[in-house]
């Protein structure tokens, strides 16, 4: 219930309202426009109907929660309704104010707005605008911290993203790791793998070529025994007329056994100048050994040998500083070679 405070007296009434002249006269009551006073008159009772919303730069948002909005705009809005509603106060002298009865009016932003229809009786506060459904459900009445929960929880949702994405980098970066390290660990893994094959391999090629050698040394011999070796192959020098020495020289007393080192054929036998006594021993292969310095020799020309045979004994016939074996060792071309590797070729060690 709202009452108006009473109108001011008039000094004159316009001739318009009373239809007279008469400046003294007093009347009952004071009103816009002419009206008689003997027609009843009922306070107006804004509505939505009666009221037209008004449009334009100044519109005001519907309320929510109820009350009038604290907008300078609506509370004008609302006194302009309120004093339209009881009329204009009565301006009687001496009569005491005519109160005036405002019923309940519905929200003032329901009846200014334009963009839907609000059910009588119903109200928003302003507060509450661009409020949605579910932020209703969330419990949030004030569109402020509906916004900064909207903004928070877009925060969080990007910073969510974030984190995955930097999730799915690592693990990315991770697996890229860990197919490195089990490629490299494969290929360390093939590698051993190969140079354990190849160990193998070589280890039974060895004792293959040991079997070999050992089946060979049945079937050679050294030349002769309890010797020391004093001069190699190609040892330079000038006690040799070439320069450098072209035998194995086996240093041993006189008379020391020679034996064939393999079975053959003997193609020479007797004085060969400075080789003094020689004996050429021809193998099958067509490879021939020579044993010079003999002080005697054993066999004769066309004779067949086999290993271990004697042929002659150590001297020191020819040039020489000592009793010893000189041995050469020549292809079936004639070039001579190391007669150290041919024996171990042969399974025999010097």
């Amino acid at each position: 219930m709202a009452f108006n405070r009473p109108a001011p007296t008039p000094s004159f009434i316009p001739d318009e309202v009373t239809g007279e002249t008469s400046g003294d006269k007093k009347p009952d009551t004071f009103a816009f426009g002419a009206r008689k006073d003997d027609e009843p008159w009922e306070p107006w009772n804004p509505s939505a109907e009666t009221v037209l919303p008004v449009r334009g730069r100044h519109r005001v948002s519907k309320q929510r929660g109820g009350g009038l909005a604290r907008s300078s705009t609506v509370l004008g809005v609302g006194v302009i309704a309120a004093v339209g509603a009881g009329g204009m106060a009565s301006a009687q002298t001496g009569k005491p104010p005519v109160s005036i009865s405002i019923p309940d009016l519905p929200n003032v932003g329901s009846l200014i707005s334009d963009d839907d229809e609000v059910p009588e009786g119903s109200s928003k506060a302003l507060t509450a605008a661009g409020l949605t459904a579910a932020d209703a459900e969330e419990g949030n009445a004030d569109a402020g911290e509906a916004l900064r929960s909207r903004i928070m929880l877009q925060a969080e949702l990007q910073q969510d993203q974030v984190d995955r994405e930097a999730q799915a980098a690592a693990e990315a970066a991770a697996a890229k790791k860990a197919a490195t390290l089990a490629a490299k660990e494969q290929d360390a893994a093939k590698a051993k793998a190969a140079a354990a094959k190849q160990k193998k391999e070589e280890e039974a090629k060895a004792k293959a070529e040991a079997a070999r050698l050992a089946e060979l040394a049945k079937q050679f011999t050294l030349p002769t025994s309890s010797y020391t070796i004093t001069s190699t192959f190609g040892q330079s020098g000038s006690l040799w007329s070439s320069g450098q020495h072209t035998g194995l020289d086996f240093a041993a007393p006189t008379g020391t056994p020679i034996k064939a080192v393999h079975s053959g054929t003997i193609t020479e036998a007797g004085w060969n100048g400075s080789y003094g006594y020689r004996t050429v021993l021809t193998l099958d292969d067509g490879t021939e050994v020579w044993y010079a310095h003999q002080s005697s020799i054993g066999v004769s020309v066309g004779q067949k040998v086999n290993t271990g045979d004697v042929i002659g004994r150590v001297g020191a016939t020819g040039n020489v500083t000592g009793a010893h074996l000189h041995l050469e060792v020549h292809t079936a071309g004639g070039s001579g070679i190391d007669p150290m590797a041919w024996l171990r070729g042969k399974g025999l060690n010097p």
